[in-house]
């Protein structure tokens, strides 16, 4: 195949704002501040909040809350777009000290917008007795019935108005900014390496990357060179993250809370009825998965993988693509699906909606963001031509997907919990997947299933560990901070519960905490959980699809554009799907064995 293109393309935002300088950029930033502005005032001037008893002018009640769902609406469809647009800079060039202050400045907005919304959920609660009469009279009320719904069960678990408003203001100082001092040191870290008799400092984006070389003296060099940058800077990650986590346990508490994990488990809109099926059922995989890393450890002439092997490329044909080859083959297999989903990745490509390739100042790995003004997504990722690159690709299009089939929705209906957003992102990759494995020959075919089980490993057993990892750091950090050599301790002892002795012990991953942004963001604790929770879910709906055909695409459609209203378990129950019971589970853990048998059985392994 050929190689992968000397440049990669960069994103291309200028339908949106000119530049952070520009004349309709600072338009709509004071737009903003108006739209707030005016926010404030229709809250303080129709009382909204925390109400000692239900009104009974039910009329009254149905336009004011009208009149405020309406302007928050509106407010949040512009705040979230430039707060996207300024994030764009930071997260392509950590060195531009332009957008950093920017985007403080959008964070004074986001806290104002926070307060607004304490007050909508405030509000909304006290109204649970007459909701049913307030809908009656208000169609805007009606429209996001779900989402008041959602808003009096969360409004059980809030402060006082004044320490909610006190949070929100101390995320611009505390744990809510630690996200910034992990993503800027990690992402501005570069280290020497030597390579065809030449040594060049590389972002540790692209020595990460190595990982996935054909050369094990390559991988294992690197997976050095990685463990020696990341100890340069783990005090002060260790401190953020000390941070991040001590503000969990403390609003979790104050909020009423049993823990960090029953305020996350109801941010997702799911019970721990469902997460303990889940877990549970992963946790009686684990010997499934095990088998496929003592399989891949043979195919490698090993016993036992050192994490330096654990991504290397497996099979007589080393499978690579060109942007170019990548973007064609997902554009076809999505085109197999639905014409309009190969037509949004088409547009995706060719307005250069994605920022591919890796440097300097740019953080790692990948994702997708909205712009709600010009109902657009962007995405981030650090194509390096591998086979796992394009499935990436197809996994961040899924999530632009997910938002294009919401186009039209007011921002309080937008959206996903977290473990319902990966549904359509895992939905596009096992489309490409199952495709490439299909069409590829038969020396490729041991290749492209050791990248899937591989996906999958790290989506059940590392997000396992790293479940495992965080859970016990909130249990120690509720008595003390802790160090990096605890990190390190706790990162390691995970693993080994997660992978067994199919790993070998003496080459683990102790610094997996420090590079992974998930543990970070103040509002998205337990932020692993729900991918294991998207790969199985998505896995069953796309079962759902092989067995009905294009009969399904209608509700599969109907299913993402209504995510961000109602609880998990109602919208999988339109799909016939019990997502508090093992049996779902367990169905979609079935597929990736029989891939694993499939595995095993290649080369005699």
């Amino acid at each position: 195949m050929k190689k992968t293109q000397s440049r990669l393309p960069l994103w291309d935002l200028s339908n949106v704002y000119g530049g952070l300088e520009a004349q309709d950029f600072q338009a709509d930033l004071q737009k903003a501040k108006g739209q707030l502005d005016d926010l404030d005032g229709f809250i303080e001037t129709h009382g909204v909040g925390k109400l000692s008893a239900a009104p009974e002018d039910l009329a009254g009640a149905a336009q004011t809350l009208d009149g405020l769902i309406r302007r928050i609406n509106d407010a949040l469809k512009l705040l979230e777009t430039l707060g996207a647009f300024v994030y764009s800079f930071v997260a392509t060039d950590s060195y531009n000290k332009g957008a950093s202050r920017r985007l403080s400045e959008i964070e004074q907005l986001d806290v104002r917008m926070k307060k607004q919304l304490v007050r909508l959920q405030a509000y909304v609660g006290s109204l649970e007795p007459v909701i049913p009469g307030i809908c009656s009279r208000s169609a805007v009320a009606q429209e996001h019935r779900l989402v008041l719904e959602d808003l009096v069960e969360k409004s059980r678990y809030m402060m006082e108005t004044e320490l909610e408003d006190l949070a929100s203001e101390l995320q611009l100082s505390g744990g809510g900014v630690m996200w910034k001092l992990q993503g800027n040191v990690t992402s501005q870290l570069k280290m020497p390496f030597e390579r065809d008799g030449e040594t060049e400092q590389l972002p540790m984006t692209v020595i990460r990357n190595l990982a996935y070389d054909p050369s094990e003296e390559i991988r294992r060099r690197a997976y050095e060179v990685e463990l020696e940058g990341w100890k340069s800077i783990r005090e002060p990650v260790a401190f953020s993250l000390n941070c991040v986590k001590g503000a969990a346990v403390t609003l979790a508490r104050r909020r009423g809370h049993d823990d960090v994990l029953d305020a996350a488990c109801k941010r997702n809109r799911i019970d721990r009825e469902t997460l303990d099926a889940l877990l549970g059922s992963i946790r009686e995989a684990f010997p499934v998965f095990r088998r496929y890393l003592s399989s891949k450890a043979r195919k490698l002439g090993k016993s036992n993988l050192p994490w330096w092997d654990l991504f290397a490329p497996v099979g007589k044909l080393n499978l690579t693509y060109s942007w170019e080859e990548a973007t064609d083959f997902i554009e076809e297999q999505f085109g197999r699906f639905s014409q309009e989903l190969t037509d949004f990745a088409h547009r995706a490509f060719q307005q250069n909606w994605i920022d591919a390739e890796p440097r300097d100042g740019k953080r790692g790995g990948a994702f997708c963001m909205g712009l709600p003004k010009v109902e657009e997504s962007r995405i981030l990722a650090n194509f390096d031509g591998s086979f796992d690159g394009m499935i990436t690709l197809a996994h961040e299009l899924g999530h632009g997907f997910h938002s294009h089939c919401q186009k039209g929705l007011p921002r309080l209906r937008s959206g996903a919990p977290m473990c319902l957003a990966e549904t359509a992102s895992i939905f596009c990759e096992t489309l490409v997947f199952e495709a490439a494995l299909k069409s590829a020959a038969p020396e490729a075919q041991l290749s492209i299933l050791d990248n899937q089980l591989l996906g999958a490993t790290q989506v059940t057993v590392d997000i396992f560990s790293r479940f495992l990892f965080e859970s016990e750091v909130i249990k120690r950090r509720e008595k003390a901070e802790l160090s990096a050599d605890d990190f390190c301790e706790i990162i390691l002892d995970a693993q080994k519960q997660a992978y067994g002795d199919v790993l070998d012990q003496n080459h683990l991953h102790p610094y997996m905490w420090l590079l992974k942004p998930h543990y970070y963001y103040g509002d998205l604790n337990f932020y692993n959980f729900p991918y294991a929770f998207g790969l199985l879910f998505g896995l069953g709906v796309y079962a759902l699809y092989q067995k009905e055909g294009e009969s399904f695409i209608p509700r599969y459609r109907d299913l993402l554009r209504n995510t961000g209203a109602g609880k998990a378990a109602n919208l999988a129950s339109q799909f016939g799907i019990d997502i508090r019971s093992t049996d779902f589970w367990k169905s979609s853990l079935k597929v990736v064995e029989a891939q694993v048998d499939r595995y095993c059985a290649l080369d005699g392994c």
